[in-house]
């Protein structure tokens, strides 16, 4: 047998048992993809990070569902990057330390904002976004038991990808949100012949005072965790899909997620670029540990 530290980390959160959680096995060089995805299928968590090393950046990563790998998410990145810091494998070099991380979608810049010697933050810099298929409004609105009047007018539904391609669909209000039912059946058969890797259903209203947005994503994968309580990769998509079709005044929000599934999480946004050139997307959030332990397999 071989054993493995991990932590259980909630990201987009200072609060345990709030946001995201996220189990990192650290020292996962040596696993396969097969003993990774059963590692992630015991976890049955939203997403399962591996830590390994790179040659080309600072630290590499690889994210299991319960499904299957996926190519960035922001959940693990801000749980990975904590749990490193607070294991001492990443050395913070004052308030301010910048690093990089290999994942299966390439290199993304990480910065860590600390005080105190503590991490208060983590941001990071997602793939410049791709903006790709769009879908009718009276093809996507039933699978989520809506009417097209549900849906917010004069914007595309679409896939847009910060590294991981997400379905964005922009519904009117909360009420709305609150109303969405999706048929998990019929969404993994639109899957299978779609360009995305999951839907992010969402309206440009928070939940508090602070928050701009709030989503819910869900899975479309059958063996997939059926809602997400904070998604980051869709969250970077988002921005992107809000800035470009001009539905925000400012790049800079507060997106809010998860609060109805009783997991209430939080992320900063920073979408970098005009509205038709988007260099990148920043997503940024806090994390807290709630597990420590070792992995026997």
């Amino acid at each position: 047998m071989s054993t493995f530290p991990f932590v259980q980390v909630d990201a987009f959160t200072t609060k345990p048992l709030h946001g995201n959680p996220c189990a990192i096995i650290f020292d996962a060089d040596e696993l396969d993809d097969a003993t990774m995805l059963a590692i992630a299928k015991e976890n049955n968590l939203s997403e399962t990070s591996f830590v390994r090393t790179s040659k080309i950046a600072d630290v590499g990563a690889r994210y299991f569902t319960t499904a299957e790998e996926i190519p960035l998410a922001g959940h693990p990145t801000i749980a990975t990057i904590y749990a490193l810091v607070e294991a001492r494998r990443i050395k913070l070099t004052g308030d301010h330390t910048r690093m990089t991380l290999e994942l299966r979608a390439g290199l993304v810049p990480i910065d860590i904002y600390a005080g105190n010697g503590n991490v208060q933050r983590i941001v990071m810099s997602q793939l410049k976004p791709k903006f790709l298929r769009t879908y009718a409004a009276n093809e996507i609105a039933p699978y989520f038991d809506l009417s097209a009047d549900d849906l917010l007018p004069n914007v595309p539904i679409q896939t847009v990808s910060t590294g991981t391609p997400m379905l964005m669909v922009a519904v009117r209000d909360l009420d709305v949100l609150r109303r969405v039912k999706p048929n998990m059946a019929h969404l993994a058969a639109l899957r299978a012949k779609g360009d995305f890797f999951s839907p992010h259903v969402f309206c440009v209203q928070g939940v508090t005072p602070q928050g701009r947005t709030f989503a819910r994503q869900f899975g479309a994968s059958p063996d997939d965790v059926w809602e997400d309580p904070f998604t980051g990769s869709a969250t970077g998509s988002m921005g992107a899909y809000l800035w470009h079709y001009n539905l925000i005044d400012s790049p800079n929000f507060i997106a809010e997620q998860g609060h109805w599934m009783g997991r209430p999480g939080t992320g900063t946004v920073e979408v970098v670029g005009s509205r038709n050139d988007i260099e990148t997307v920043k997503v940024g959030g806090s994390a807290v540990t709630v597990i420590r332990g070792e992995l026997t397999i």
